[in-house]
């Protein structure tokens, strides 16, 4: 009896990690089964993508993930790395708002208020919001038990506006790139709705959370600062990428393999490609953007969704200046920017402070982005335009002398995944639709249960225990 041939499809984080969980499997229990892993472009790794250059250490897709989130370091550890983990310098991080650069208020959970004294100290809003937003304490509760509203909505209610539009909604939004008034509550944040079902006040809700957690900063009998929230790789993030496919079996992973159909068998499915190869395996598992696999199987089942789910377009630049051109120096991480303010940038970190060894001594390295939801024109204009933009931008805030010595820009187009309301029900209806016409085929990734570095982990393993459970 042959072998079950299981192929992933998609040689991102997620694609990744479910050959990485499926070989583990495979080789612990000794199950009569392979696997293959496809990958349409010449690398790995999706939209992490770190560059080498002239000293620097550039990343062109994300630059860390949430320390608190384990699988990345689990996987990390599993792969020998766990000694090139690395943490973010806790700098001081900034609220752009009206031109002036405002200290993120001390105690600020994704903008919830967990400590009134910096809340109240601080100038970014003005008494009526504060006060506004400690009507939260009173508040009855603004959702029903299993109701999806969007998270602009549930904040407005709970905060108020002034509080979302300067503060959550630039910290959020960041995260997807979306628009707060249409994402989903429960596809993205649903542990703020439980803390609501839970304490009524949100407030209070998180306070008590971190308290049993343990998560509140301890302070530094030394003064040194709290460590930083994120953890990267020496090396940059593509150090993640290279220790998993340095685990994976060389003929076992297939790059610059673009997938043209996926056919239906008797017990299985023939993949075809490109290149007129062929493949006939017994399970599929798709780590994919959506798009793409609405594409190739939206013949052979009802997943509508998927041609319906919006994204946006994105881009970062990268700007490296010697030190000395930065006049005004800031000490911090960097900021986000307000939605109500005139720029074209939605963010930029100082990286070189942000990581150490990033860029060489005397050297600065900055990173701007730009486009999200409603406003993605700028990532389709010339790389001229767009350094002009960012420059212009950061230029009232930081008074840089002179140009960079290199920029680099990457754009991301619609690539950012907008779970807007009423997600998760209608994904429950793509999943059965899969389920029913295409057994043994998966689908997953960053478009359908989480975006960041974590959950595309936990996604890609928790396909790969599927499939193989499946087949035992």
């Amino acid at each position: 009896m042959a072998k079950k041939r299981i192929a992933v499809i998609g040689g991102g984080i997620t694609g990744l990690s479910a050959a990485f969980y499926l070989k583990k499997e495979i080789e612990a229990n000794q199950l009569d089964a392979e696997y293959v892993l496809y990958e349409a472009s010449g690398q790995l790794g999706g939209k992490i993508q770190t560059v080498k250059r002239d000293g620097f250490t550039i990343e062109q897709g994300p630059d860390s993930f949430l320390a608190r989130k384990k699988s990345a370091s689990v996987l990390a550890k599993e792969t020998g790395i766990e000694d090139k983990l690395i943490r973010n310098s806790s700098g001081q991080s900034y609220i752009l708002f009206n031109d002036k650069l405002y200290p993120m208020p001390g105690g600020a959970i994704l903008g919830i208020p967990t400590k009134w004294g910096p809340f109240l100290q601080t100038k970014l809003f003005s008494t009526a919001g504060k006060i506004r937003a400690a009507g939260d304490l009173v508040r009855p509760r603004v959702t029903q038990e299993g109701e999806d509203i969007a998270l602009g909505e549930f904040f407005r209610k709970r905060l108020g506006n002034e509080v979302v539009d300067r503060l959550i909604d630039p910290l959020l939004s960041g995260i997807y790139a979306g628009d707060l008034d249409k994402l989903s509550m429960q596809a993205t944040f649903p542990h703020f709705q439980q803390l609501e079902e839970k304490y009524r006040s949100l407030v209070l809700g998180m306070k008590s959370s971190i308290a049993k957690q343990g998560a509140q900063p301890q302070k530094n009998t030394k003064g040194k600062k709290a460590p930083g929230m994120f953890l990267s790789f020496k090396g940059g993030l593509q150090t993640l990428v290279d220790a998993v496919e340095k685990h994976l079996d060389t003929d076992s992973v297939k790059k610059n393999a673009v997938l043209s159909s996926i056919n239906k068998l008797d017990g299985g499915y023939l993949l075809k490609f490109q290149d007129g190869s062929e493949d006939r395996v017994d399970n599929v598992i798709m780590a994919t953007p959506h798009n793409i696999t609405y594409d190739l199987l939206k013949d052979r089942a009802d997943i509508s969704y998927l041609n319906e789910m919006p994204s946006t377009s994105v881009a970062t630049v990268v700007l490296a200046f010697p030190e000395s051109s930065l006049k005004k120096d800031i000490d911090g991480a960097g900021f986000v920017v307000s939605r109500a303010s005139d720029y074209s940038i939605t963010a930029c970190t100082w990286t070189h402070r942000k990581w150490e060894k990033s860029a060489p001594e005397g050297y600065a390295l900055l990173r701007g982005y730009v486009g999200r939801a409603g406003d993605e024109e700028i990532v389709y204009k010339s790389d001229e335009e767009i350094v002009d933009a960012v420059l212009k931008d950061l230029s009232h805030i930081m008074e840089i002398d002179g140009k960079p010595e290199f920029h680099l820009i990457k754009r991301w187009k619609k690539s950012m995944p907008q779970y807007e309301v009423g997600h998760l029900k209608k994904l429950e209806d793509v999943y059965k639709s899969v389920e029913a016409e295409l057994p043994g085929l998966l689908i997953t990734g960053a478009s359908f249960g989480g975006i960041g570095i974590p959950d595309c982990i936990d996604q890609g393993k928790a396909a790969a225990e599927k499939i193989l459970s499946e087949a035992k």
